[in-house]
């Protein structure tokens, strides 16, 4: 038996027809998935195969994106080039959802902070560590990601933080990292990085407006806790 290939379905069951008909709004996540895929295995059409991924991760969006190209690799009829594809769209997304969220005009408090920087940090199993860089309105002027490690920590090179915060002229910085083990207390090396930072802020006269420890649900704001 060959693959099913979108083209051999009944003109009800593509997707891509689907789309240009009723909008893509019409289609399900695994016409979606499907869409990418293009074509199944001998047993699965496209659209089944992606049902039985999605499946897997509990129809999770988020679960698939934590998900590695080798691991997609495993269901037959999914090799690199389509796992790939599967990644890069996810990757899109989450980058589609920090652009609108960076149109914040004002970053006012730490759930402002928190809302442009969940997508990014929330669905993780290891330590990053970024930086928003932010204008004397304190709009969102760019992000960069620091510093990436491993389950556990993280090691941040200070003058990586000022040297782009000087490419991009801000005037105000806020942290924030993950903690992939869902606790949210800092560390003394949280304490102490944060201080280290703190002090070279100052010297170069950019305010330091908050560190986010960052959980799957929810963050701890230095701010609001008074220890910044």
């Amino acid at each position: 038996m060959e693959k099913l290939s979108i083209k051999a379905w009944a003109i009800d069951d593509r997707p891509r027809e689907k789309m240009l008909l009723k909008g893509k709004e019409s289609l399900s996540d695994a016409e979606l998935l499907a869409i990418l895929i293009s074509s199944g295995n001998k047993e699965e059409s496209a659209v089944q195969l992606s049902k039985r991924i999605l499946k897997f991760v509990n129809t999770s969006l988020v679960k698939l994106s934590n998900s590695t190209i080798e691991k997609l690799m495993e269901f037959r009829g999914i090799g690199e080039a389509k796992a790939i594809t599967i990644m890069a769209a996810l990757e899109l997304g989450k980058r589609r959802q920090f652009e609108g969220k960076t149109s914040l005009k004002k970053i006012t408090s730490s759930s402002e902070a928190m809302t442009i920087m969940k997508p990014i940090l929330s669905d993780i199993h290891h330590e990053e560590f970024w930086v928003l860089y932010l204008n004397n309105a304190n709009k969102v002027i760019a992000k960069k990601q620091v510093s990436k490690g491993g389950l556990t920590a993280t090691l941040v090179d200070v003058r990586i933080i000022f040297k782009k915060a000087i490419e991009f002229s801000a005037v105000a910085i806020i942290l924030c990292h993950n903690h992939p083990s869902g606790k949210l207390k800092p560390s003394n090396a949280d304490i102490n990085l944060t201080q280290k930072i703190k002090n070279a802020a100052e010297i170069l006269d950019i305010r330091l407006l908050d560190h986010l420890i960052v959980s799957e649900k929810t963050y701890f704001s230095f701010a609001d806790e008074g220890i910044l």
